[in-house]
């Protein structure tokens, strides 16, 4: 299933992201589609990346944790999307970010080709400032 959502833009001041239509519903909508499909199917790593394999390292994470991280993501976690797929023209990718190790993981999954595997493109520290527009402020 494709999700046509306008994808996040720069408003006009150059330093305030908008999430333009994605809502929260949408959000949930993708992880509960997301995650059901990775039950079925699992989720291939695209590990070829050098910065994706040292977060790793770096971070002591497993395969089974990184899972796990994938696994608890929430619309909470969400920052952008859907982006289109400029470079395999697969699906639409989403971004997420979890707190690891006091350190902000980038998640960039995707919901594959229909009857195959989910994709993780990116997982690995964050090298710049993630925007989570439904995270709720901490006291």
């Amino acid at each position: 299933m494709l999700y046509y959502i306008k994808p996040l833009y720069l408003h006009e001041n150059k330093n305030v992201l908008e999430t333009g239509n994605t809502t929260k519903e949408k959000i949930q909508k993708f992880l509960d589609d997301f995650h059901l499909k990775t039950r079925v199917f699992d989720i291939v790593f695209l590990d070829y990346r050098d910065k994706n394999f040292q977060s790793l390292l770096k971070l002591e994470i497993s395969s089974f944790r990184r899972k796990e991280i994938i696994k608890a993501l929430t619309v909470e976690d969400y920052s952008e999307g859907p982006l289109p797929d400029t470079l395999h023209h697969i699906s639409e990718m989403w971004v997420f970010g979890k707190i690891e190790k006091k350190k902000n993981i980038y998640i960039k999954i995707s919901m594959g080709v229909p009857n195959s595997q989910t994709i993780c493109i990116s997982f690995h520290i964050a090298e710049k400032n993630m925007y989570f527009p439904f995270k709720k402020a901490k006291k």
